[in-house]
């Protein structure tokens, strides 16, 4: 695995090398086609001008006096001299109609149009630059073309530097961001092998955050929470299996004492004393085992999966007169319960109200009252009883998972210290909370505040 994980580590340091060359390579690319370009424009740029300015001043000397005998020096050949020397760099004439009046060099006919031509007998091309003047009512026409090699020898020039140059930039460039991208992922394979490290009875090691406030820092930080977060889950679960384990003796070890003595010494036990003893451990098992597994189920977020539209006030009315029937020495006050709606899992609401009210039904001396309202977006429920309280240190406490204030009736009465643990967890994963107050009647009142549109 360790293999693995390296072998994806340096593929990612590959991929962003090769991705950031590419980018790099196609931007020198476009880089270098430009300035080759913008080079080859501004030469020919400068041809252009110096032959517009030879022009320009051919033109003001045939305005002034005539066309000139020769341009510049050069020999007054006759303009039907054919000859087969190669154009100049700079070749002037003065056209008169289609007639060559004067040319700088004979035997080279000179186009009268603007732009870059090819002339014969030319290895490289030539820009040209026309001027119309007159003397004497004669119109003449200037024509100078500038040769074009040095700006073409120039770019060829160039071209093979950037072409030497580039790749050069390009390793140069692909050494650093190797280098720099392996720098950045060196923290992660640590933290990696860190990780890696940690097991099921390490689980209190954690990740040392690099110094760095950037994303692999915070990718350190939220490793650590989640092995917080495991280590917590791990606890729980072993406090969970050691009190679940002891609870599940007491009935066991309750059943198979009573088999043995039945066994050992048939007359010692009456017959209905051992059945009612089996028929209510068994009852206390079973509502062991069963609270155990709503617990687990709540645990696992499935208290609320099925987010049905629940009646709050039709629970606890069903409650207030299961209630009365079965304890009739008690008086039910269900007068502040109001229609209360919210989604969530019926079933599971179900048992947190039957728990409240057995738990109410349990420590109350002569009263138990309901109440429901629904303001602001939630729904507050109330369960009060008029029996002892809870004191303030424990009122936290109590919603632990088996733990127990009165330890010999909750005992007599069946209970295991889970109810209210349940309660709690089903009520979180309704996105809600529930708490222990001062009641009305002078004892415990539970207050539960639920989202009445749901779970957030």
């Amino acid at each position: 695995m360790a293999s693995a994980l390296h072998r994806v580590t340096a593929s990612i340091r590959v991929r962003a090398t090769l991705g950031a060359l590419a980018v790099v390579a196609v931007v020198l690319v476009v880089a270098a086609i430009a300035l080759v370009l913008l080079q080859r424009d501004a030469l020919r740029d400068g041809a252009a001008d110096t032959a517009a300015a030879r022009a320009a001043q051919i033109a003001g000397q045939v305005t002034a006096a005539g066309p000139p005998a020769t341009l510049r020096g050069e020999a007054d050949d006759d303009e039907d001299d054919e000859t087969d020397a190669e154009p100049e760099d700079v070749v002037s004439q003065v056209h008169a109609g289609d007639r060559i009046v004067v040319s700088s060099q004979p035997g080279v006919r000179l186009p009268a149009r603007r732009g870059i031509v090819d002339l014969p007998g030319a290895d490289h091309r030539y820009t040209i630059a026309v001027i119309d003047t007159e003397w004497q009512d004669t119109d003449y026409t200037v024509v100078t073309a500038v040769s074009l090699e040095d700006a073409d020898d120039s770019v060829a020039t160039l071209i093979p530097l950037l072409a030497t140059g580039g790749p050069v930039v390009l390793l140069l460039v692909g050494g650093v961001i190797w280098l720099v991208i392996g720098r950045s992922l060196a923290p992660v394979e640590r933290m990696r092998r860190e990780v890696a490290s940690v097991s099921g009875n390490s689980l209190d090691r954690r990740v040392d955050p690099p110094g760095s406030r950037d994303e692999i820092h915070w990718l350190a930080v939220t490793m650590n929470k989640m092995l917080d977060r495991l280590e917590t889950s791990r606890d729980r679960q072993r406090r969970f299996v050691s009190d679940a384990s002891h609870e599940l003796r007491s009935p066991i070890t309750t059943l198979r004492q009573t088999g043995e003595v039945a066994q050992a010494y048939p007359d010692a036990i009456d017959r209905d004393e051992l059945a009612d003893t089996v028929v209510s451990e068994s009852l206390r098992l079973q509502r062991l085992v069963d609270q155990l597994l709503l617990l687990t189920r709540a645990d696992e977020g499935r208290a609320t999966a099925t987010g049905d539209d629940v009646d709050l006030d039709d629970l606890l009315l069903a409650d207030a007169a299961r209630l009365t029937r079965e304890r009739p020495d008690l008086t039910v006050d269900s007068s502040r319960v109001e229609a209360t709606r919210i989604q969530g899992d019926r079933t599971a609401l179900d048992h947190v109200f039957r728990n409240l009210t057995d738990n109410a039904a349990r420590h109350a001396r002569t009263r138990v009252s309901f109440g429901a309202t629904e303001s602001g977006g939630f729904a507050r429920v109330t369960v009060s009883d008029d029996g002892a309280g809870v004191p303030a240190p424990d009122r936290e406490r109590i919603f632990e998972r088996f733990v127990r204030l009165d330890e010999a009736r909750a005992r007599d009465d069946g209970g295991s210290g889970l109810g209210l643990a349940i309660v709690r967890e089903i009520i979180v994963a309704h996105g809600g909370t529930v708490r222990v107050e001062d009641g009305d009647d002078g004892g415990a009142s539970f207050v539960i505040e639920l989202p009445s549109g749901g779970r957030p």
